[in-house]
């Protein structure tokens, strides 16, 4: 039996949030809980967010089912444990010194690298990415507009986040081990395998940002959300085709981003 929220949070049995239940329940407030707790290791449940990590790859399906047990019991879908973020946070530091290394990148121009990929590809492009999905998810694939029934901004930045995890692995790290000796080579095999990893990589992306909206019972129609598979498909035909590297040409681009 799935959890669900306490009686004693409605107010005299009309089913509305009492006045001061109501301003725990605000976007600021709930945004003040989240960033304080930034501040306090002890409070962060870091065993759980690495459960999610691991699950992100062998079973994406579970975690969203978390979502659905944290509605019920904290009325929110958006997580209110940072620790998710701050293990994410860590990850991409040593993936990225780990890229600098295999591209035999200087102290600073490494430094460079890793401030770009924070908060140019990660938080920069998440933003965009959340408040775009946001905005789509709360104009067309509401089921029926109704305040009490609306995506959460947050909740968009964590499918973002869940999303870009697995991403972060394949290209951050597994595809660290063949750049210098298989990809980078002008050879057929180097820029198969380079972009095969990028299209599994999108690929899933894709396929979590799918899962984390059609989680949610009050949106309609987010098989739509798979439809980017198409033009995925046909991109990475059209590369192997015409012997196009997406891993030589983003080297390139770090490697120019960072003098």
């Amino acid at each position: 039996m799935l959890p669900t929220t306490s009686v004693n949070s409605r107010s005299q049995g009309n089913g509305a949030l009492s006045p001061r239940d109501a301003a725990r329940h605000t976007a600021g407030a709930k945004r003040y809980k989240y960033l304080r707790r930034l501040f306090h290791f002890r409070q962060m449940d870091f065993e759980f967010a690495l459960w999610q990590m691991l699950y992100l790859f062998t079973s994406p399906q579970r975690v969203y089912r978390n979502f659905h047990y944290r509605k019920q019991t904290k009325d929110q879908w958006a997580r209110d444990d940072p620790a998710f973020l701050v293990l994410l946070s860590i990850w991409l530091c040593v993936s990225t010194v780990g890229f600098g290394f295999v591209l035999d990148m200087g102290f600073f121009e490494t430094i460079k690298l890793l401030l770009w990929v924070v908060f140019i590809d990660c938080v920069g492009v998440g933003l965009l990415i959340a408040t775009l999905m946001w905005f789509i998810s709360n104009k067309y694939l509401v089921k029926q507009q109704n305040r009490d029934y609306d995506v959460e901004w947050g909740y968009a930045f964590d499918v973002h986040l869940n999303a870009f995890y697995p991403l972060l692995v394949i290209l951050h790290f597994i595809q660290l081990f063949f750049i210098n000796y298989v990809i980078i080579s002008d050879s057929v095999i180097g820029y198969f395998v380079g972009n095969t990893l990028w299209l599994i990589a999108i690929g899933y992306y894709i396929y979590v940002t799918f899962l984390g909206y059609s989680a949610l019972p009050f949106l309609k129609n987010t098989a739509i959300l798979l439809y980017p598979f198409a033009l995925l498909i046909m991109l990475y035909l059209i590369s192997l085709a015409c012997g196009w590297n997406f891993t030589k040409m983003l080297c390139s681009f770090y490697k120019y981003r960072v003098k």
